[in-house]
Formats: structure tokens, C-alpha cells, sequence
């Protein structure tokens, strides 16, 4: 069975912002399953800006990555994230970060890593019991 992994927006960044991203190495692989909520798309275009700044590349390089960064994630639409999963979620993201709400309530609903290098959210779930993660120092 493929491991299930839920892919964190900051990885989508770190992604994008070189040609020969480790991240992108690693989100070709197709003996993992990668997912995001469909919310990671609004953040990829919210910090449009900043993305091209931190990549040095222009415009339709970014979007070429993009295609190429995304060609393997499997998108979840948030209204299908079970009611009891969002809360827990929730609970364990309110005074960490709740923006990674919907990231944290995929990884429970799938039993699946959560891929982040957020420190302070990772340090804050494991805090509260949450111990999930994708290291991929092994790749």
C-alpha cells in the first residue's frame, strides 16, 4: 500500500522556487499518494508576489513549475473533510496556527504524514500528542 501524505503549503513554496527543488524530486515519486485541500491553491495565488521574489524566476517559469509541482497531488475538496475531524483539527491548531486547520483535519481523515516544515506548528502538534509527520530526510 502507498504511503498517504498531506502536503503543507510551505512545501509548495520551497517547491517552486528553484528548477531542482528536492521537494519537486520528491513529489514526482509515485510510490506516494500526496493530497492538499483545495485551499492551497488560493494561498499559492495570495502570495504570488512573494513567490516570484524567492524564486528569481519569472512569471511563466512559476506557473511552468506549478504545473509540473502539482501534476502529482490529489486535491480534496474541504466539504468532504469529515465534521469531527475539522474540530479536532481545529482544537489542536487554534493557538499554533489556524490556517493549517484544514491540513491537519486531511492528515487525520486520510490516517495519512503531514508534510510541513512549519516548526512552530510541527512543535506545537507534537506538543499535543500529534505525531504524524513525513521526514523527508530520507529521500
Amino acid at each position: 500500500m502507498k504511503k498517504q501524505v498531506i502536503v503543507d503549503t510551505n512545501i509548495i513554496f520551497k517547491a517552486l522556487r528553484s528548477k531542482f527543488s528536492k521537494y519537486r524530486r520528491i513529489l514526482d515519486r509515485s510510490d506516494i499518494n500526496f493530497y492538499c485541500p483545495n485551499y492551497l491553491i488560493a494561498e499559492i495565488f495570495k502570495h504570488k508576489e512573494r513567490i516570484l521574489k524567492a524564486s528569481k524566476a519569472d512569471e511563466s517559469e512559476i506557473y511552468e513549475l506549478l504545473e509540473k509541482t502539482l501534476q502529482n497531488i490529489n486535491f480534496v475538496n474541504e466539504e468532504f473533510i469529515s465534521l469531527g475531524n475539522l474540530i479536532h483539527a481545529n482544537k489542536l491548531c487554534l493557538d499554533i496556527d489556524e490556517k493549517d486547520t484544514l491540513f491537519v483535519a486531511l492528515s487525520l481523515d486520510f490516517d495519512a504524514e503531514l508534510w510541513t516544515k512549519d516548526i512552530k506548528l510541527k512543535r506545537g502538534l507534537q506538543a499535543k500528542g500529534f505525531n504524524h509527520f513525513f521526514d523527508d530526510a530520507i529521500f
